[in-house]
């Protein structure tokens, strides 16, 4: 399937992103794990992990149309991002359009408890893509998932780890999860895994296999994730932001994650590769609109700012 987006819009993503030159259709780059890495270290600095047209919005309801998403991310310029089938499914038609061998997977996550992913995979509520190389290396990309997600194409291999942020390793490996009762070669599933630690345990918090979903398969998710009353979007505004620099001994343009900005209901949270502190702590709508501009450059319309006004959501001060 081709993507939706043309050429003009290809270009106005990646420059939306700040992409380097080089990896523009124009310069005919390589497809290779330079140029994939370089488009996910700037989609996940520059286009937040957001769910706030869940709160600031007259419907309350996302939209995860690519063109609608196109339009709210690229078009606007007003710094906006999505929650993860938005972006996701935005940036699986860049990757086609770029020429790119990519499709996308419905992924099973675990819940927090105290900021530790904890107990069963409950059911479909995230989306990564998976992409092939021209040398045959296959890698998840997931643009979309927030705190602890990978800040860097991770390569399907069982067990391979990976540097994240600060301290952070992830991997995935390739294994059953406990509910599951059929267990086969064939039924294993990649389970994505942190540690904050070398010395720390892994924490598995989601799980995918390699079949393909489509469009309609995310709306159905999409419903329930963004209108069940159990959903925890629907109860708490969320930004993530990751933080990019220029890679030291890296090649010309070659820039990294360093660091994350996070806002939870009303606090401003920042890490910058150690420990996270609040950087601000919010008590009215005036103060956390403020807080979007200034820690993530969102920048709300009037619709959107009057659309939290008595929603449950609201902060009164």
């Amino acid at each position: 399937m081709a993507s939706v987006y043309d050429s003009s819009q290809i270009s106005a993503f990646l420059d939306h992103i700040q992409l380097p030159q080089k990896y523009h259709p124009a310069n005919n780059p390589v497809h290779d794990l330079a140029f994939l890495s370089a488009l996910h270290i700037h989609t996940i600095s520059t286009i937040p992990y957001e769910n706030l047209s869940l709160h600031y919005s007259p419907t309350h309801i996302i939209s995860i149309d690519p063109q609608l998403v196109f339009q709210k991310v690229v078009g606007e310029k007003r710094g906006r991002g999505g929650y993860c089938m938005e972006v996701s499914i935005m940036f699986n038609h860049v990757l086609r359009g770029l020429g790119f061998t990519a499709y996308t997977a419905g992924v099973r996550i675990r819940m927090r408890d105290g900021g530790v992913p904890s107990g069963e995979f409950v059911g479909w509520r995230h989306i990564v893509n998976i992409v092939t190389l021209p040398s045959g290396a296959k890698y998840m990309l997931d643009v979309g998932f927030g705190g602890d997600g990978a800040t860097k194409p991770l390569p399907m291999i069982h067990g391979h780890a990976l540097h994240n942020l600060g301290t952070q390793e992830i991997r995935l490996v390739h294994d059953h999860i406990p509910l599951q009762t059929y267990r086969t070669d064939a039924t294993k599933l990649w389970i994505y895994q942190y540690r904050n630690g070398p010395s720390l345990a892994w924490n598995s918090f989601y799980a995918f296999a390699e079949f393909e979903f489509f469009h309609d398969d995310f709306e159905v998710m999409n419903w329930y994730t963004g209108c069940s009353p159990e959903s925890f979007q629907k109860m708490i505004p969320i930004v993530v932001k990751f933080l990019r620099r220029g890679k030291e001994g890296g090649g010309e343009g070659e820039e990294e994650v360093f660091g994350k900005r996070m806002l939870v209901h009303g606090v401003v949270k920042e890490n910058l590769g150690g420990k996270t502190q609040v950087v601000r702590e919010c008590v009215s709508e005036g103060e956390r609109v403020a807080a979007l501009e200034e820690w993530f450059a969102i920048r709300l319309s009037e619709e959107e700012r009057m659309g939290i006004l008595g929603h449950f959501t609201e902060l009164k001060g």
